[in-house]
């Protein structure tokens, strides 16, 4: 018992000094930020940032800069420093900006850009140096000018768009001319040019508009075959105004064959149009390609039949009409499709007089 109680009383002597010894305060340290800038006033994103206390030879801390070229650390000892810039290929016993005797002090943030566009650092460039510089500057003020006017582009081509949805084809038309002429290379711009002017059955000018957004398109590095497809659509329709009908239904062709994905839908408008121009069989011919590529459509079957019947017959006889061959197919596929559909009560008028049976199974399709 003596002996626990000795034991006892040595691991407590043992244990006092660790609850009594001396807690020791951390140095207060500070912090330092900057934004970086190269010669030509460019954010330098990349850019290494050291602190050395031995005249930049050896790094003692060492930050980077972000996308917008800031750089900041904290952690910093206080003292004096020389700060130095790198990027990621320069020598280790080069660099590109410097500063000696930057002062971090307890509790502080200082302060030091990296303004390469500064007099004293322009004044150490070489004449070539210089020459490259002002080449660089003369680069970059093309690139923003180009990227205003690309910028304001692209407001004037969502605005022109908007207008020919609503309608409003003059305004579209005015705005799209004015930045054809402020740039003519792009295609886009020339197709709603050519959709104002179609909508304002300017037909002429609007086919001059989309075949140069055809021609441009697919001529550049990176043809985009919706802006193509959409040109040789709308051109298809202004073709078929101006009777020139077999030209018309190359468009429709092309467009189909640069987006075949859309292929249902632009056979099917030159269905519309075909009809529209008075053109029978132009119609069946545009109807059946558009059932091809997607016979889910019910207009198609619709246009297929009417083109149809225009050739039909009364038998003098029975007084019944006597339509070609795949009409009455074409119409009640129609209203297989769309039996609510808003030429349903035609249609079944028409079958009616056939003397065909309307099948009462059709339903409307669940939404």
């Amino acid at each position: 018992m003596r002996k626990t109680k000795l034991w006892l009383a040595l691991a407590l002597v043992a244990f006092l000094p660790a609850l009594f010894a001396p807690t020791f305060a951390q140095e207060p340290t500070g912090k330092l930020h900057g934004h970086i800038q190269d010669p030509a006033g460019v954010p330098v994103q990349d850019g290494i940032v050291t602190l050395s206390t031995d005249g930049g030879k050896t790094a003692k801390y060492t930050f980077k800069s972000d996308p917008s070229g800031d750089y900041k650390g904290d952690g910093v000892a206080p003292g004096s420093y020389t700060l130095s810039l790198r990027r990621p290929d320069t020598p280790a016993d080069k660099v590109l900006d410097q500063f000696p005797e930057v002062k971090v002090t307890a509790g502080g943030d200082t302060a030091q850009d990296f303004d390469m566009t500064r007099a004293d650092y322009l004044s150490k460039l070489t004449p070539e140096q210089r020459k490259q510089l002002e080449d660089l500057k003369t680069k970059n003020s093309e690139a923003l000018k180009e990227n205003s006017v690309i910028k304001n582009l692209n407001a004037d081509l969502q605005k022109a768009r908007d207008d020919n949805k609503s309608k409003n084809f003059p305004e579209a038309e005015s705005l799209m001319l004015k930045d054809t002429q402020a740039k003519p290379d792009a295609p886009v711009l020339w197709l709603e040019l050519g959709v104002a002017q179609a909508g304002q059955k300017k037909n002429s000018d609007a086919e001059t508009s989309l075949k140069k957004a055809i021609e441009l398109d697919s001529q550049s590095k990176k043809p985009n075959p919706e802006i193509e497809a959409a040109a040789n659509n709308s051109l298809g329709e202004v073709l078929a105004n101006e009777g020139k009908v077999p030209d018309a239904q190359a468009a429709y062709d092309s467009a189909a064959k640069i987006n075949p994905a859309q292929a249902g839908m632009y056979y099917g408008n030159e269905a519309i149009i075909m009809s529209r121009a008075g053109q029978p069989d132009g119609t069946v011919a545009a109807a059946d390609k558009a059932i091809a590529a997607d016979p889910t459509k019910p207009i198609p079957y619709y246009l297929k039949g009417q083109a149809l019947i225009n050739k039909a017959t009364v038998d003098p006889k029975t007084g019944k009409i006597q339509a070609p061959p795949g009409t009455a197919e074409a119409y009640q596929k129609y209203l297989e499709l769309a039996p609510d559909g808003q030429f349903a009560a035609e249609v079944k008028g028409v079958l009616t007089e056939m003397g065909e049976t309307i099948k009462s199974s059709y339903k409307a399709p669940k939404k």
